[in-house]
């Protein structure tokens, strides 16, 4: 503790007084931020709900969030399986799968989410298609009709722009879930495999029981990053015609010619779903270092 005559000398030389300082140090620690956020929501809330047009904004807006939703959890879903091979293919020792997975990883890194997510669902989906009616009609040649005669019908139309979307966004965070899935990996002390091997293990049983778990662990933060990323960047899907919330509201937005109401609503559902993953993340990661 400070004695009055160093109180004294403080004051002197800075011009400010003591207890002045402790609160305003203990000011700087108040998350400012975090109660602006939730200023903007409360006051965001009470005006959809004081308001007529804010309220049918947000009703015809929230129609969209199941889309929304059900899109980001699926596409990540598989991202997460794919990004896990490619980030394995990115460690072996096999040539072609090294360079196949590296391939990958630097074509979706070298080109806009938004394009990619047009080429995918307007050129990759119809080609794909293409090649099943092909792969088809080799099996009705083969006498396979009751495989190839589903697989010749089938039509590009069938499959939908929402299917064509999560595969779009799949393929592309796959590619960024793949990097995070290799750094993981190789943060885990090279013994860890040694030790495995020489207890018995194959190389598959030592990452499936030894390596991967410990990385998951130290990645899984990252993860909750890139599935934040993921449920914004899901409104891009509203160029392809789905009906997320993005692509609700500019259905709203032309019909109502509201767009102050529907793009401030829109904007406050997208920061509210964002902070609340945030608070989950950071929640999950303060648990990890505990343990």
């Amino acid at each position: 503790m400070l004695n009055r005559l160093s109180l004294k000398w403080f004051e002197a030389i800075f011009g400010v007084s003591w207890p002045s300082l402790r609160l305003g140090a203990r000011l700087k620690t108040i998350p400012w931020w975090l109660i602006a956020i939730a200023f903007i929501a409360v006051y965001t809330a009470i005006t959809i709900y004081s308001r007529p047009t804010y309220r049918q904004a947000f009703d015809f807006i929230k129609v969209g969030l199941s889309i929304t939703l059900t899109t980001t959890l699926f596409a990540f879903a598989i991202a997460l399986l794919l990004g896990l091979i490619t980030g394995l293919g990115r460690l072996s020792n096999n040539v072609v799968l090294k360079n196949a997975a590296t391939l990958y990883i630097e074509i979706v890194r070298g080109i806009p989410m938004l394009v990619l997510i047009f080429y995918i669902a307007l050129v990759g989906m119809p080609g794909v298609v293409s090649g099943l009616n092909q792969l088809g009609h080799w099996l009705i040649g083969l006498g396979a009709t009751s495989l190839g005669s589903p697989l010749s019908q089938l039509e590009n139309n069938a499959v939908s722009m929402g299917v064509r979307a999560i595969v779009a966004l799949s393929i592309t965070y796959g590619a960024f879930l793949a990097e995070v899935f290799r750094a993981g990996i190789q943060s885990i002390p090279k013994g860890q495999m040694e030790a495995a091997r020489s207890l018995g293990m194959t190389y598959g049983q030592a990452m499936r029981f030894v390596i991967l778990p410990q990385a998951v662990r130290n990645i899984l933060p990252a993860l909750g990053n890139d599935f934040i990323s993921m449920l914004k960047d899901s409104s891009l899907v509203s160029v392809l015609a789905v009906r997320d919330i993005t692509q609700v509201t500019r259905l709203y937005a032309a019909r109502s010619f509201q767009y102050q109401e529907a793009y401030t609503t829109l904007a406050v559902m997208y920061l509210t779903m964002t902070m609340v993953l945030s608070f989950i993340v950071k929640g999950i990661e303060k648990r990890l270092h505990r343990v």
